[in-house]
């Protein structure tokens, strides 16, 4: 008995999205080295590029597959139901990613992190409030546009709190030389994020009606790992120059970034269905792994060690299994 042959079209199809996918994490990185660049010639303060330029810049794939997919789905060139799960689902794989997997790889690279109490107050406390704040608004299945509205506020105060916090630090950037081509790629490459999501929501949206898996597992696995590379090379940038707690604050200020920014955008614009499994799973999950994480630290004086790195790569895991045994439909 012969090996069933590969459907041609869902080849390409495939082909075409794994194009889409690396053309939306590489260009969302070459408009953040662009901006910022354009940033240290004009000066802007460190800690407003800190809290704008670095900690969006990171999250830039999933911006722009939340604006493609809101842009798509009211235009009704895109399914509501499956894109919205995509894209939710692409959020919480990659903040969650961000959350244990690459927080686990940079604690079990670096051995030993010290964490102040200015740390837990200024980082996880916020990432904590956001994602309960994200529980609360979908746990009726959708994001309105009012909850959207209330998210972007959030995210809002969360920006002017972390600015008033933030200390003066020296400009360590490179200061661009050419501002007319600094500004035109920053343009093209934002571009070409928003036309390779909307490539890859597209081949996505078909790819999920002729598999097993759901949407949003779907993104989980796709969306949410790929846009979790820049954090990646933040972490091994962070292991290679011995400063992890600057790695750890950019991936806790990515878990605040995605729910508020990403979800409060899309549900600003389009609104979108919430698929059961972020509600009962993902956030619940990401919000006791989070509150766990911070009464270990406090117990233990500030101090993690290469174990809770372990612990936290496990968990990660357990998410994602957990998520497609539980919940493999969605």
């Amino acid at each position: 008995m012969g090996t069933p042959a590969l459907d041609p079209l869902l080849v390409t199809q495939l082909a075409l999205g794994a194009v889409a996918l690396y053309t939306l994490v590489t260009g969302a990185g070459r408009a953040i080295d662009a901006l910022l660049s354009l940033a240290y010639r004009y000066e802007v303060p460190e800690a407003l590029i800190g809290v704008t330029l670095v900690a969006v810049g990171t999250s830039l794939p999933e911006l722009g597959a939340h604006v493609t997919a809101s842009v798509g789905i009211l235009s009704g060139a895109l399914d509501y139901r499956v894109t919205s799960a995509v894209v939710v689902g692409g959020n919480m794989g990659s903040s969650t990613t961000q959350q244990l997997l690459l927080f686990g790889i940079l604690l079990f690279g670096f051995g030993r992190i010290d964490l102040s109490t200015r740390t837990l107050t200024d980082a996880f406390v916020p990432m904590i409030l956001g994602l309960t704040l994200t529980l609360v608004t979908a746990w009726d299945g959708t994001i309105t546009r009012v909850d959207g509205l209330v998210l972007l506020v959030a995210f809002a105060v969360y920006l002017g709190y972390s600015y008033a916090r933030r200390q003066p630090t020296p400009v360590q950037g490179v200061a661009s030389t050419n501002v007319t081509a600094d500004a035109g790629t920053a343009v093209v490459m934002l571009l070409l994020v928003l036309a390779s999501a909307s490539i890859l929501l597209t081949v996505v949206q078909d790819v999920v009606a002729g598999v097993v898996l759901g949407g949003s597992m779907v993104g989980v696995l796709t969306l949410g790992i790929a846009a979790s590379f820049p954090e990646l090379s933040t972490v091994l940038d962070g292991i290679r120059r011995k400063t992890p707690v600057v790695a750890v604050g950019i991936l806790v200020g990515s878990n605040i970034v995605n729910p508020l920014l990403g979800l409060g955008l899309g549900g600003a614009i389009s609104t979108y269905h919430v698929p059961t499994a972020v509600v009962v799973w993902d956030l619940p999950f990401k919000i006791v792994a989070a509150v766990g994480l911070v009464l270990y630290v406090r117990y233990r004086g500030g101090v993690l060690r290469r174990r809770v790195g372990v612990w936290l790569i496990g968990a990660y895991f357990v998410y994602v299994v957990g998520r497609m045994l539980l919940f493999p439909g969605q």
